[in-house]
């Protein structure tokens, strides 16, 4: 069963992706900082699109106008 606990504040999320994107390894970050390595992906993913780094999915803003969250991981 996997484990439950609040969502990680955004500022954590964000220094991860920043740290992906200075060339750390996702595994080494994910077993540092006690989160998976999908989530890092995730985060990593969805900032490209906030971004506009890519476009094969939707931005922050619009999930929010679906009314469907990011993801909080």
């Amino acid at each position: 069963m996997p484990r439950t606990h609040l969502p990680y504040p955004p500022e954590f999320r964000r220094q991860l992706v920043e740290l992906v994107r200075s060339g750390r390894a996702i595994r080494e970050l994910a077993r540092e900082f006690e989160c998976s390595d999908q989530t890092i992906r995730n985060w990593v993913r969805q900032a490209d699109l906030d971004e506009g780094r890519r476009d094969d999915g939707l931005t922050s803003a619009e999930r929010r106008a679906r009314g469907a969250s990011p993801p909080s991981s």
